[in-house]
């Protein structure tokens, strides 16, 4: 049983999810966390990884820590999203199993589905079709991760789960037009447009691909609460249950900024799957349901970047 004197280790502390979880379980009171930076503790790194879970021997893992980016990214380093990935996941759930760590959450994305799924997308669609081409080595990992997981809880009993976020975004984002995602990309070509005074807006496609948003904090929430229910499904979506168009989302922004560019679409650029919304209804039959609404999400993700980028 999970408790605010569990030993709990944080992979990615650093990261948007790994940040918010780490904030929400000290707010919450828990005193026994252990996280380590990257230059500390590389997590492709088999021996360090297993000699530091020996040590700690916690009570219980959550595993944030990915290599993540937008399209572009994930298509251009196509190698270096699925080893690393692979990497990092053997690595943290083998080892958590040989320190004796009965309870893990492992957070997985809601790419593994197929590009053509039926909408909303329940947890047992996953393998159902073909991947998105684009993210295909990125979401091949996290599809190794979810089978490592059921594989590990069937063959040496543990409590191991899988959640699948949709698209999250907030505070600590990325916002490198190289490596984001679209939402975040969205807040910085509206910002510098607001400071370089243009009139327009540049978006990839036709803007008519729909997505499913969700506050980083939110999806903390959802970590911590699943690491302390016992649930027989091990596979579980984390969303909100609605989608908009890039084009409904980019208006919304603007809105937020009180400014109303024309939109440019740029029809020739990656635009991934058509369509991306979960079915959240086993998380609610658990009992957990997101809380942050998008206005208020868009508000803390904006005075974030605000700040950060004041001097820039």
């Amino acid at each position: 049983m999970i408790n605010k004197n569990s030993k709990i280790f944080i992979a990615g502390h650093n990261g948007m999810i790994g940040s918010a979880i780490l904030r929400k379980l000290k707010l919450e009171g828990y005193k026994k966390l252990y996280f380590k930076s990257k230059k500390s503790l590389d997590l492709k790194d088999q021996l360090k990884v297993k000699n530091y879970l020996k040590k700690i021997r916690p009570d219980a893992v959550i595993l944030a820590a990915a290599k993540v980016g937008g399209i572009e990214a994930n298509n251009l380093k196509r190698g270096e999203f699925i080893y690393d990935n692979i990497a990092i996941q053997n690595n943290v759930i083998h080892y958590s199993y040989l320190a004796g760590v009965k309870n893990l959450i492992f957070l997985g994305s809601s790419c593994v589905y197929p590009k053509l799924s039926k909408q909303p997308i329940k947890e047992n669609y996953l393998l159902s079709g073909y991947l998105e081409k684009t993210n295909e080595p990125y979401a091949l990992a996290k599809i190794a991760g979810i089978s490592l997981c059921e594989s590990y809880n069937i063959q040496y009993n543990l409590n191991y789960k899988s959640l699948m976020p949709c698209n999250a975004y907030g505070i600590n984002d990325t916002y490198d037009p190289k490596r984001s995602h679209f939402f975040p990309a969205l807040i910085k070509k509206i910002t510098d447009s607001i400071k370089y005074k243009k009139k327009n807006i540049y978006i990839w496609g036709d803007g008519s691909q729909r997505r499913e948003l969700i506050f980083s904090d939110d999806v903390a929430d959802a970590a911590i609460f699943f690491l302390k229910k016992k649930t027989k499904d091990t596979i579980i979506n984390i969303g909100t249950g609605y989608d908009k168009t890039i084009n409904q989302y980019a208006k919304i922004v603007m809105k937020y900024f009180n400014v109303d560019f024309k939109i440019i679409h740029q029809k020739k650029k990656l635009t991934g799957t058509p369509r991306k919304l979960l079915d959240v209804s086993l998380a609610k039959k658990y009992g957990w349901k997101y809380k942050t609404s998008l206005n208020e999400g868009i508000s803390k993700t904006v005075d974030d970047y605000l700040k950060k980028n004041s001097s820039k």
